[in-house]
């Protein structure tokens, strides 16, 4: 089977990488740069960073669910868009959206290599979750 950048970018999404942070060794290139717009404000990540984060996230969160509802490619960019729904240690029993995200990662050998990433609170509302419904 040949390789696809959006196999890449969806598969990385849908991992368990925030349960075992080696996994983002498989999908994020060594020498990788995240630059993040959120609700936080802004954040230049880069490989290790992303691990260490990866790493707390697995101390906070009992599942991290993706729903994607657009999967796009430019060449070897790939644009994705997508929804985290958590499951909290504390409260287990609940899944919530945590965030709403759209990324676009430039793939350099085989790995994610440059992303650009924009993010806001979830929003419960109806309207905003049926936006967010599979278009693919």
């Amino acid at each position: 089977m040949s390789f696809s950048e959006k196999k890449l970018v969806e598969e990385f999404y849908l991992s368990n990488f925030y349960k075992n942070p080696d996994e983002v060794k498989d999908y994020l290139h060594q020498d990788a740069e995240l630059y993040w717009n959120s609700g936080a404000g802004f954040n230049k990540m880069t490989f290790n960073d992303v691990m260490n984060l990866s790493t707390e996230m697995s101390k906070s969160f009992d599942s991290l669910r993706a729903e994607i509802s657009h999967l796009l490619q430019d060449k070897d960019q790939v644009t994705i868009r997508f929804t985290y729904y958590i499951k909290t240690i504390e409260n287990p029993d609940e899944e919530i959206p945590m965030a709403h995200f759209i990324a676009i990662w430039k793939i350099k050998d085989n790995k994610l290599y440059k992303g650009y990433q924009i993010s806001q609170p979830g929003d419960e509302t109806p309207d905003n979750l049926s936006s967010f419904l599979e278009t693919n």
